[in-house]
């Protein structure tokens, strides 16, 4: 194994965090959890988790952490030519700044968190709606070995305890997961007519989640948003400059969902087209600061001279972006929610 291996992993790039960084790298970390100041050390040091993409058994078991670099040192070159005034992007740079918005979308701790949650809460189900009786019958099918009474009633108290019994979702699976959800988000990020706004007196703050979805004012706060249905998503590029994807079906909703000409706007989209330029506004500073602010998870980044554009009410600090709430919070008294299931023909 040649060279040395970094242990230090960032979930959000460093190369991204120095715009919004003095020159000599330093930036100012503000916990959502009030009880904690303010502080500013250098980039490297924010951001990020021993080990968090360290992948046991590779000849490299940084080698991710590698890949990453390649791809956020080409979008850092994007970022670069749009701050020297090259916008639109040529469709092929369009697609990687969107597979890199998209990965950032999924790369942090929050995304872990919340698949163990969800993952922790499915298992509860099944186990506690299978009675304590049938544990037995779950651990083989699952676990594939033949418990006896003491672990399967440990199993029984840890899987129906609230939240469920504890889960690792491994570094790899992490991995896969990011890449897989990047691929399939990216389209919906590509697809949307962009504005980039440039900022003068004003600036934008970033988070540990910078990517914000924005839902349509028209909606009920109750209702979820999507990449897909979302009014807009917004992205601070630097302290600067911040990139807003606006919703595409204002374009197409005059047309059928068959129509042939769909296809052509979709490609004009593409091609920058619907792209244009807007110079930084006190509202559109407040779009994205807000935005950025809410959708943060436990830290808000900015420029040591931003101290301003940071909202006043923060929420307090989460890694879980969704949960699962109803039935799947129920008590289990130990009964069968069902009938016995039926014996496994051989």
């Amino acid at each position: 194994m040649g060279g040395s291996i970094a242990k230090l992993h960032h979930y959000v790039p460093q190369s991204y965090l120095r715009g919004f960084a003095t020159e000599k790298e330093r930036i100012t970390a503000i916990p959502l959890d009030r009880s904690r100041q303010s502080f500013t050390p250098s980039v490297k040091n924010v951001a990020a988790q021993t080990h968090f993409h360290t992948v046991d058994g590779l000849d490299e078991p940084d080698e991710f952490e590698k890949v990453l670099s390649g791809i956020e040192g080409e979008a850092v070159e994007i970022i670069r030519r749009l701050e020297n005034g090259k916008f639109p992007l040529p469709e092929d740079d369009r697609w990687k700044l969107s597979f890199y918005i998209a990965l950032q979308s999924a790369r942090g701790p929050d995304t872990r968190k919340t698949i163990e949650n969800l993952q922790a809460k499915i298992v509860r189900v099944e186990i506690g709606a299978g009675g304590r009786k049938n544990v037995n019958r779950w651990i083989k099918k699952n676990l594939g070995f033949e418990a006896n009474d003491e672990q399967a009633d440990r199993i029984w108290k840890e899987a129906t305890q609230p939240g469920g019994p504890p889960i690792t979702f491994s570094n790899l699976a992490h991995i896969q997961h990011m890449v897989q959800t990047a691929e399939h988000l990216m389209s919906y990020i590509a697809t949307r007519p962009w504005t980039l706004v440039r900022f003068d007196r004003r600036s934008l703050i970033t988070s540990d989640a910078p990517v914000s979805l924005i839902r349509n004012p028209k909606d009920e706060p109750w209702e979820g948003v999507g990449f897909g249905t979302a009014w807009g998503i917004s992205f601070p590029l630097t302290r600067k400059l911040g990139l807003l994807m606006s919703d595409p079906m204002v374009m197409l909703d005059q047309f059928e969902a068959n129509d042939p000409r769909i296809q052509s706007i979709r490609e004009a989209v593409l091609r920058g087209e619907a792209d244009r330029v807007e110079k930084g506004t006190t509202a559109m500073e407040k779009l994205f600061n807000e935005h950025t602010a809410e959708h943060a998870r436990e830290y808000l980044y900015r420029h040591p001279d931003d101290d301003k554009f940071v909202p006043d009410e923060l929420h307090e600090p989460t890694l879980i972006n969704m949960d699962a709430g109803g039935f799947m919070d129920a008590e289990f008294d130990g009964e069968p929610w069902f009938g016995e299931p039926k014996p496994t023909t051989p």
